[in-house]
């Protein structure tokens, strides 16, 4: 496996009858394994845009996206869904979980859309774990009505994690906690970076929490900066 999880060349994006406005500008990004840093600025500026071009949820309109030395363009859709749930972890705000499935139904969910499918035994073990780190040891078992937001948004972290990606995108993932609870997730976010050596990108308005990650980026007018 590459060093490099995923790079940016010469990125840029914008929208039908919006050429004049480009949400992204030319970024050059380059993202090892096991790093994290956060991404801040103003409402509107891109950063959502930003992650789902990293994530492959959208294309550039311009530049190149590099994922483990492989150029992604020209990649279809099967195949970019195919590196999503294999290398790729999604946190968003809301957790998106199943309403009518318990935590460790949820978590597994992912396993199901990979192409080589893993040893139920071990993929399950693996998720219990990781659902007992998180603290949800006696929510196995439980739909998401009986959680609380907090616990919720664990879950959904472990789901993130179960395929073992190389990289985890967090998109205001606290956005919808109380302040005890945005700091225990990402206590545990900055946790799994570290021992998992999963690369980390955080975007999110509160600054407190950005600096967290130790390294703090700011996209302002297309730009990324540090």
């Amino acid at each position: 496996m590459s060093e490099q999880v995923v790079e940016l060349k010469g990125v840029s994006k914008w929208y039908p009858g919006a050429e004049d406005r480009k949400v992204l500008q030319g970024i050059d990004l380059s993202i090892a394994k096991g790093q994290r840093f956060s991404v801040v600025g103003p409402s509107g500026c891109g950063k959502s845009t930003l992650l789902n071009i990293l994530g492959t949820l959208d294309q550039p309109s311009g530049g190149q996206v590099i994922f483990e030395g492989r150029d992604l363009q020209g990649a279809n859709e099967k195949e970019l869904a195919s590196l999503r749930s294999q290398q790729i972890g999604f946190i968003f705000q809301l957790h998106h979980l199943l309403p009518q499935c318990s935590a460790l139904e949820n978590v597994l969910i992912p396993t199901l859309a990979l192409a080589q499918r893993p040893d139920e035994a071990e993929v399950k073990e693996r998720a219990q774990h990781l659902l007992k780190r998180m603290g949800l040891g006696e929510h196995l078992h439980s739909r998401p009505a009986q959680m609380s937001g907090g616990e919720r948004q664990r879950v959904a972290v472990v789901r993130a994690l179960i395929n073992q990606p190389s990289l985890i995108l967090a998109d205001e993932p606290t956005g919808a906690l109380d302040e005890d609870n945005a700091e225990r997730l990402m206590d545990l976010l900055i946790e799994l970076n570290e021992e998992e050596s999963v690369a980390l990108v955080l975007v999110t308005h509160d600054l407190d929490l950005a600096k967290r990650t130790g390294d703090v980026r700011n996209l302002r007018e297309g730009q990324l900066g540090g």
